[in-house]
């Protein structure tokens, strides 16, 4: 025997699956809304104006790759500032063993240990314009501090942010200052480590440095993997102190700090060349990505989870 559905019943259902349907969609409409305007069409528009000579205030006129040429090509201005922005990469490894071992520094039972922990990650939460106000007073070569505390113990001075030399270490030291963002994360994440698997290390004879190496640093390792790849990207978007601490126009002493983001700015807002500028952007994006990619690729090799963990 054949048994028959009621097509009153399917039709009613169908219905009110369709009216599902629709409530939802009018419940995220105000972000569908806003991610097409506010990110889908931003994308797409600078895809096609970095194929075209863009003015802003003269219409967008079509010109292929000119732009790409002219970016890979140019030894002067476009070139320069990937090698300035690839010199901050040097902060990455210094920035996290720098956290890491502030961290378990900051992990022991001592007296006093909210203070230092407190007085460490304050920086952190410092505004960015007001750090380089400060960072600028720190850093001049004639009365700031820096200079006269090496001064003090007999140490060579330096002109800091006039030197082209120097410019671009004086902005790693002064990055440095806010690691303890980065640190309570690794702390929270220290505290999470099994106490048992030291206890059995201590009962087999490894040494506190051991200890640190095959259990601590594995354990952490997927923490140490997230933050290493915001500091990746962080850095190619490396900006706002370069701009607020070199002068007008930013980027000097003699290009020393023109940064990638900060020539991107400067093409798209004070030259007027909005298709350059995209075309940058779009360069910035898969550069961003590959080196991304290259990180996750390699976290096969030094990144271990609980349940993969040997």
């Amino acid at each position: 025997m054949t048994l028959q559905g009621n097509p009153t019943s399917s039709r009613s259902a169908r219905a009110g699956e369709r009216r599902q349907t629709l409530v939802g969609l009018a419940f995220v409409s105000p972000w569908l809304l806003g991610f097409a305007t506010l990110t889908a069409y931003p994308i797409a528009a600078a895809l096609y104006y970095s194929f075209c000579d863009y003015r802003v205030l003269t219409p967008p006129r079509w010109v292929g790759l000119r732009n790409y040429v002219e970016l890979f090509t140019d030894r002067d201005y476009f070139l320069p500032t990937l090698a300035n922005t690839a010199f901050m990469f040097l902060e990455i490894p210094i920035g996290t063993a720098l956290a890491v071992g502030l961290a378990l520094l900051l992990n022991q039972r001592i007296r006093g240990l909210a203070l230092f922990r407190t007085a460490i990650y304050l920086p952190s939460v410092v505004p960015t314009v007001a750090s380089a106000v400060l960072w600028l007073w720190l850093l001049n070569p004639e009365y700031g501090l820096i200079n006269k505390g090496l001064a003090a113990v007999r140490l060579p001075t330096s002109e800091w942010l006039q030197s082209p030399q120097w410019s671009k270490p004086a902005f790693i030291v002064m990055d440095l200052w806010t690691i303890g963002g980065t640190m309570i994360i690794y702390l929270a994440a220290l505290q999470g480590v099994p106490e048992q698997l030291y206890e059995a290390a201590y009962l087999d004879g490894a040494s506190s440095w051991r200890r640190v190496w095959h259990i601590t640093l594995p354990a952490i390792s997927p923490v140490i993997f997230f933050n290493v790849v915001l500091a990746l990207i962080a850095t190619f978007q490396y900006f706002a102190p370069a701009f607020l601490m070199t002068g007008t126009p930013p980027g000097g002493p003699a290009n020393s700090t023109n940064f990638y983001a900060l020539a991107l700015f400067q093409n798209a807002f004070a030259f007027g060349k909005m298709g350059y500028a995209c075309a940058m952007a779009w360069v910035l994006f898969v550069l961003t990505l590959l080196a991304t990619a290259a990180v996750f690729r390699s976290a096969r090799r030094w990144v271990y989870y609980e349940d993969t963990a040997r």
